[in-house]
């Protein structure tokens, strides 16, 4: 087209008056030649209006409103969506309208939280009674033989067939109630990581002191059969757990898991503390020693919980920050700054002399401003020195600092063989109410860095303060079965709390040493407590979620705390330290977070960008927030109620016979992630469905269940007026000859989590093969949320269809939804009630849509100006339909569909965001993951790189025969537990790190009906016509289709971008203290306490050649 025009163009002009053709002054014949090549060009192309192919708004919409009238019918009648609406207006003189409290609801959730967790601890503190019971009257045995069952090593045989030492037999048995895991409910098992010898006496005598916690362990399941895990964790490294599994080891057979490195272990052990971390990095420190001290420090981080506070400083010649940025001040010992600490540390290199009377000084100033200002714990103060020797006079620094109360306890490290300057590093920890220790391998530093909590604990033992401490959310990493959780439950209900508390010695003699026996505890999953909010009565987009007294996230249907990496679900590595903030974003001034980490209750109100579909569509909502705190634990509870679908709920009364007689038909489903009956309380019934188990209970077969009657009373009445659509639908999809090829499956849902749906279509010729299973989580009723059709149909007008492409489309083929929502009306209160609707083929609307967007050859095209017979096959016209996000549902290139539109014409899509016929939202992820590159490599030695490259290998490798011999003890060659876990992990550059995301949804403005345009792209001219589909949420666009834009007007896309802060803003951020609410109890010091037990040196042996072998290798790396 553009080229004949303009070969045509080149000897002729067109003028503006008229469109008056001036011919070339050629030969006749040459004339009439060019006048048949125009009138065959603007006949059977186009109509050019001053050069500008016009394309005519009028052919356009009546398209539009022949298509929305074809897709309404189509959808009204396989979905019975006016049947479903009559069915409840008939209703509507019954039914009874309450408005919902949301202060008196969200004060009922928490008190019946509250009720569930106390009996979580009053579980827990008989087991600690028990525990510090059985080693009162239990003498230690130094020659003690005792067999147990050993987690790792039940149910093995040695090559003879017989059971090896601590196996023997365990039965186990399939459990739903423990996520489907064989376990034994009769006893509990032992577990004991690789790295401590499972036959060492203090191991023996723990285990036998422990098996009076098997009659606690039963008992308190039977009392509470909500209980998951029950354990004891020993200081001695034993793990006792309740009900035994099989313990499975890593890939290596190594069981790297140790009770004592778990948070719920710390915090119950020790109060909250402020800790300093002073690392010498002179040139004395090279090679292993360095490589020891990270481990170290990264151990000792390991060990610290969101109500700590750290810091780290280097020192050598001067002193300097890790982190500049933390320059001064303590930080909280949160997840994402303990993960920040360790890649600093990583970094660290040795050079000069070490001077640690500055650094000491440095740390003493940190901790008393902190303790000054009311920042940090407020509780426990420590240093953490690590050298491999003090040479300075840095006695008058404690002096200065620290004497005579000794306020802030010292612990010393010292690193490597060299004991030189052992007295002067045991010293300053004696002296400083710490404990020294001697760390000569990287297998010493577990065990040695464990000693400093001990000595934390002693004023809370001696006093015998039990406190009960509640941990941040977490996962369970060790279940053999993670995996399968991983990919079958909803993100944000995989996390789970533990309750703990600690055990000591009750006994007279060595009272004065605070001896810590270990601590006990259980697990509480999240997804249980979440249940005591149900989300009927929350409306359609409302929800519940809880935080910590730190502000952080325990459960909110926002929340994810896993990504992809390849095809493995893995956890984020700050999944657990998710701030409220960074989920309720639209909070900027962080008044809800505030009040709710005070401990608040109340009410606020927010405007909100919500997201559904996986983030691509962006919703608007007013929601209203009420809150208040779960007593007796660090938790408040939040709920949520949208306006206009949270504020009323109705009810009915049906008889029970008839109610069950709608109930027990084939087609109907109840949401079984909700609890109409509770199943998880007798064994019998854990097996059942939520809608077997409602029918047992009506039935009167199992009186015994506690069942929602509330819940039932909503469902028996949806299942008696929805009951009428299950015959409407048979007598369609019985009367083959009128059904509509590609129309798969008919639907509705109701606000009670009832779900009908009737596919006219085999399994075999289903495209939609996976809509409204049990993997279609987004479209079903969860825990988390009701489906996407519901909540997205619930936004357009009643009678209204909305129509929408999953994002997740079949292999097979591409699906629409369309879907529309149904109501009930008492005087001027509306509630909503369901949503019905209808799954298709993509090809359903396709074949309607290219037999409506074509006119026939024999239009009558006298009164349209513009092209004429307009048709969407021609191949310059492009059509589109899309819906209210900016998506394509209809396109020549199958492609398309599904794609956002501004991917294929950044042009047009520009031009209707300019011209307000679609508007860019700016949405937020704080919890995304971004890609980030390692570190470049130097090229400045380019001609030897060769070279360089065979001596860096040689040198590693070298280096790592030598590592391997140095951490290989021969003295205690039959103790493995010095060189388990002898290794540090070498620094991995992720490819996935966290990050912060702006990403853009687009919306449609509904008071835009229709508009044109013509886009101006160099030489050429595009022009496109927008046309309201009547009665939906779609767009018919026709677009000139032989003018490229793209140099002009590069695609839009949705693809989010990272937020770049510059230094200074990331620091800011950094430093930021956000409110927190401390734990009420502190126990920092006693004055009983025995300060002199303060830790000594090992006993060392070096060969001689492992001697020369140490020296061979500090010349190495040096």
């Amino acid at each position: 087209m553009q080229i004949a025009t303009a070969a045509w163009m080149s000897c002729c002009s067109l003028g503006n008056a008229g469109n008056a053709i001036k011919l070339c002054r050629s030969g006749p014949r040459r004339r009439r030649l060019m006048m048949l090549m125009w009138i065959i060009l603007s006949g059977s192309l186009c109509l050019m209006v001053d050069g500008q192919m016009k394309i005519p708004p009028e052919t356009v919409q009546q398209w539009a409103v022949s298509f929305g009238k074809e897709i309404a019918a189509l959808s009204n009648r396989y979905s019975g969506a006016k049947l479903l609406q009559k069915k409840y207006k008939d209703v509507e003189g019954v039914v009874k309208m309450e408005e919902v409290n949301g202060e008196e609801l969200a004060k009922k959730f928490a008190e019946e939280m509250e009720e569930m967790l106390g009996r979580k601890m009053k579980s827990v503190k008989r087991l600690a009674e028990a525990a510090e019971d059985a080693d009162l009257g239990h003498e230690y045995n130094e020659t003690l033989e005792f067999d147990y069952f050993n987690s790792l090593l039940i149910n093995t045989v040695d090559e003879e067939g017989y059971p090896i030492p601590l196996g023997g037999e365990f039965l186990l048995e399939e459990n739903e109630h423990f996520n489907k895991l064989p376990v034994s409910t009769q006893q509990s098992n032992i577990q004991v990581p690789t790295n401590v010898y499972n036959r060492d006496p203090d191991i023996l005598n723990g285990v036998y002191m422990s098996e009076a916690l098997n009659d606690i362990f039963i008992d308190n399941f039977q009392k509470d059969p909500t209980l998951t895990w029950q354990y004891f964790g020993s200081a001695t490294g034993f793990f006792r757990l309740y009900p035994g599994i099989q313990w499975i080891p890593d890939e290596n057979g190594v069981v790297t898991f140790d009770c004592r490195n778990r948070n719920w272990y710390i915090q119950a052990a020790t109060s909250p503390k402020d800790v300093i971390i002073v690392v010498d990095v002179s040139g004395s420190m090279k090679g292993l020693r360095l490589t020891i001290a990270k481990h170290t420090i990264n151990t000792i981080l390991d060990t610290l919980g969101e109500n700590d506070f750290v810091n780290i400083i280097a020192y050598s010649d001067y002193v300097r920050y890790v982190e500049p940025c933390f320059k001064g001040m303590l930080v909280q010992a949160d997840l994402d700054n303990r993960e920040h600490f360790k890649l600093l540390v990583d970094e660290l290199q040795v050079k000069g002399e070490g001077k640690v009377k500055k650094a000491m000084k440095e740390s003493f100033k940190v901790l008393n401003e902190a303790a000054a200002l009311g920042q940090g714990s407020l509780c426990n103060q420590a240093i953490m020195l690590i050298t491999d020797g003090a040479m300075e006079d840095f006695k008058d620094v404690f002096e200065e600092f620290n004497f005579p109360e000794r306020r802030v306890r010292v612990f010393t490290y010292l690193i490597g063989r060299e004991m030189t300057f052992a007295e002067n590093v045991k010293w300053i920890a004696c002296n400083n109410k710490g404990y020294y220790t001697h760390v000569s391998t990287l297998a010493d530093v577990q065990e040695n860095v464990m000693e400093y909590l001990h000595v934390l604990s002693r004023p809370m033992v001696i006093n015998h303060d039990h406190d009960i401490i509640w941990t941040e959310a977490y996962m369970d990493s060790v279940l053999p079965n993670k995996d399968e959780l991983f990919n079958t439950q909803a993100q944000s209900l995989l996390l789970m709390t533990s309750v703990a508390m600690p055990v000591f010695s009750k006994k007279e003699e060595t009272l004065s040493h605070g001896i810590l026996l270990g601590v006990v505890g259980t697990d509480v999953a999240l997804r249980e407590l979440m249940k005591l909010a149900p989300r009927y009565k929350l409306g359609i987009h409302g929800y519940a979620f809880l935080i910590t007294n730190n502000g952080y996230i325990l459960s909110h249907p926002d929340l994810r705390p896993l990504y992809k990496e390849g095809k493995k679900l893995k956890p984020k590595p700050n999944y657990n330290s998710v701030d409220l903030s960074e989920v309720e974003w639209e909070d900027t001034e962080e008044k809800l977070r505030t009040a709710m980490v005070k401990g608040e209750t109340g009410t606020m109100s927010l405007d909100v960008r919500s997201s559904v579909d996986k983030g691509r569509r962006v919703i608007f909502l007013k929601n209203d927030y009420f809150y208040t705190v779960i007593n007796e634990t660090p938790f408040s509870l939040g709920i949520v109620l949208s306006r206009g679908y949270g504020e009323y709920i109705f009810s009915g009364n049906v008889s029970l016979d008839e109610g069950l007689h709608d109930l027990i038909t084939p087609d109907l489903t109840l949401a079984n992630e909700w609890t109409y009956c509770e199943i998880d309380i007798d064994p019998a019934h854990r097996k059942l469905t939520q809608l077997q188990a409602v029918i047992k209970y009506l039935t009167g077969k199992e009186k015994d269940l506690r069942c929602d009657t509330q819940l039932l009373q909503q469902t028996l009445f949806d299942a008696v007026v929805t009951a009428p659509m299950e015959a409407y639908w048979t007598a369609l999809m019985l009367n083959t000859s009128s059904m509509d090829d590609g129309v798969e499956t008919a639907f509705l849902g109701t606000r009670s989590g009832l779900q009908r749906f009737l596919r006219y279509t085999g399994v075999e010729k289903r495209v939609g093969k996976s809509f409204l299973t049990s993997t279609d989580k987004e479209n079903m009723f969860t825990l988390d949320h009701f489906p996407v059709w519901y909540r997205r149909a619930a936004e357009y007008p009643i009678g209204q269809f909305l129509y929408y492409m999953p994002r997740q489309d079949t292999r097979a083929g591409r699906i629409v939804i369309s879907s529309t929502a149904v109501t009930v009306t008492v005087g001027k209160k509306t509630a909503i009630a369901g949503a019905v609707g209808v799954q298709m083929t993509l090809e359903v609307l396709e074949s309607k849509f290219r037999t409506i967007a074509a006119q026939p050859n024999d239009t009558d095209c006298s009164s349209i100006e513009g092209v004429c017979p307009l048709r969407c096959d021609s191949f310059d016209i492009e059509c589109y339909v899309i819906d209210n996000n900016g998506f394509v549902l209809i396109s020549k290139r199958r492609s398309d569909a599904g794609r956002f539109f501004g991917e294929t014409d950044g042009s047009v899509m520009t031009t209707l965001i300019q011209m307000g016929m679609f508007k860019r939202v700016s949405l937020f992820d704080y919890q995304a993951m971004c890609k980030t590159n390692p570190h470049s490599v130097s090229s400045a030695r380019p001609l030897l790189s060769s070279f360089y490259a065979l001596a860096s290998t040689f040198k590693w490798f070298l280096s790592n025969i030598l590592l391997f011999l140095l951490e290989f003890n021969f003295c205690s060659f039959w103790h493995s537990e010095h060189f388990a876990d002898a290794y540090v992990p070498k620094k991995k550059w992720n490819i996935l790190q966290p990050c912060d995301t702006e990403y853009p949804s687009f919306i449609y403005e509904p008071s835009v009906k229709e508009t044109n345009s013509i886009i101006k792209c160099g030489r050429c001219q595009k022009m496109f016509v927008v046309q309201q589909i009547p009665e939906s949420n779609l767009l018919m666009l026709v677009v000139q289709g032989d003018c490229d834009c793209s140099r002009q007007y590069p695609p839009i896309t949705l693809e989010p971008k990272e937020v770049k802060y510059i230094a200074s803003v990331k620091c800011d951020r950094m430093r930021t203290q956000k409110i927190r609410r401390r734990p009420e109890s502190c126990h920092s010091y006693h004055p009983q306490e025995n300060a002199n037990d303060c830790g000594g040196a090992s006993f060392i042996c070096l060969s001689g050649p492992l001697l020369l072998l140490c020296l061979s290798r500090a010349a190495l790396v040096s």
